[in-house]
């Protein structure tokens, strides 16, 4: 059977190529600030978004890609205005998230469409949501891309950065919205349970083998395209769960990574 004939998995593959790629490119700087299950709390909020749409009757990933912006948003300013501590933040986003969502789901009488969103389902992606993907994921790529630099100098140093000039909180926010529209797409190929997986994983993987972040956000947003594009594919080979199949299979690579790192560390060592 010819996999790329079929027009279900064109948009599939599609689709797992634009989060992969889109994914990795915020996620490393959030990795870089020790944020990296922000996705998370983002994630089930988003999942209220979901539930909101299928209750309203509107598209799903719409609404989602809404309320995670909102959330992400809601984060910085808790983070920023220091109120509370950032990890009890994203505890009351999380279980509100996630008691909403399922308020929501329940009277909307649609659960089991929900389920989807929770596990991923990349292969009913249909031409709309692959347009909505694919417009959110450029729209990220260009805005990292533009503003890698000073996103940087942010998650190194905020004091260093407002000293040279750079608008801390406008870029703060910025890096909070990108990460929540990412969270946004990415719900629909690997679910929102699994969402931290697609931003962290590709970044913890080169961060195995380099040490240059310019490295390591190229890197891992070609290694985090070509896992989306082998998991889809792997999944279809063996029947299995695409969302699953691509985490589980950056785990592996993950601890190949590793093993290659410590291989070549002792290899210097033994040089030297």
């Amino acid at each position: 059977m010819d996999v790329f004939g079929l027009e279900f998995m064109q948009r599939a593959l599609l689709a797992a190529l634009v989060v992969g790629i889109a994914a990795p490119s915020i996620g490393v700087f959030l990795v870089q600030r020790r944020l990296a299950l922000m996705g998370d709390g983002i994630g089930h909020v988003a999942f209220m978004g979901v539930a909101a749409g299928l209750f309203l009757g509107t598209s799903p990933v719409i609404t989602g890609i809404v309320a995670a912006s909102l959330a992400g948003a809601g984060i910085e300013v808790l983070r920023e205005k220091g109120r509370t501590a950032s990890d009890v933040a994203l505890a009351l986003i999380f279980y509100g998230g996630i008691a909403g969502g399922a308020l929501l789901a329940f009277k909307s009488g649609q659960s089991n469409k929900v389920l989807g969103y929770l596990f991923g389902s990349v292969l009913t992606v249909n031409n709309d949501d692959l347009m909505i993907l694919s417009v959110s994921g450029v729209v990220v790529l260009v805005t990292v891309l533009l503003w890698r630099k000073e996103l940087f100098a942010v998650c190194y140093d905020e004091d260093v950065a407002r000293v040279s000039g750079l608008s801390v909180r406008k870029l703060n926010f910025l890096m909070a919205l990108a990460a929540a529209v990412t969270v946004g797409v990415t719900m629909r190929v690997v679910g929102i349970l699994l969402v931290s997986a697609m931003l962290v994983l590709p970044v913890a993987i080169v961060q195995q083998l380099s040490t240059s972040f310019r490295t390591t956000l190229f890197g891992s947003m070609v290694l985090g395209g070509i896992l989306g594009v082998a998991g889809v594919l792997l999944a279809f080979r063996l029947d299995t769960s695409p969302g699953a199949t691509i985490v589980l299979l950056a785990i592996g690579v993950f601890f190949l990574a590793a093993m290659l790192a410590q291989f070549m560390g002792r290899r210097r060592t033994a040089t030297a």
